[in-house]
């Protein structure tokens, strides 16, 4: 197989050159979309330093089965109809966190087109359980 994928890369160098392109704008425009990522440490230190917020955009059902502590949930599909509740909120770091990833990012563009600063949990609460750190029900 490897020799196959060389014999073509060798072959077919613009193509192979493309999708590292395409690859690579993918991979920027993803970053930029969502904020910063933060790793589990990185937000505890955050909550630590009382400069951010925790807010848990999965539906509640999932978040009472665990969530960090402090977090407010909004779902990710109540948020625009509940924005002004973050308002109180300004001064600090919003910091998303959904299941594994997936809504954070688009959450985060839209908050920061609200004027938020944000960031989002890289992995959700997928990384956050997989470091063995506390929730609460």
């Amino acid at each position: 197989m490897v020799p196959k994928l060389i014999e073509f890369a060798s072959h077919h160098y613009f193509l192979v050159g493309l999708l590292v392109v395409l690859l690579a704008l993918l991979l920027v425009t993803e970053l930029r979309r969502g904020g910063r990522s933060l790793s589990s440490g990185e937000l505890t230190s955050l909550l630590n330093g009382e400069q951010g917020m925790v807010l848990d955009v999965r539906a509640h059902k999932e978040f009472s089965t665990g969530h960090i502590v402090g977090a407010l949930n909004i779902p990710y599909d109540k948020l625009a109809g509940r924005m002004a509740e973050l308002e109180k909120l300004r001064a600090k770091t919003l910091i998303v966190v959904d299941a594994m990833g997936q809504h954070a990012g688009t959450v985060c563009r839209d908050l920061q087109k609200a004027g938020f600063s944000v960031a989002r949990l890289g992995g959700g609460m997928g990384t956050w359980r997989g470091d063995n750190l506390p929730v609460v029900k």
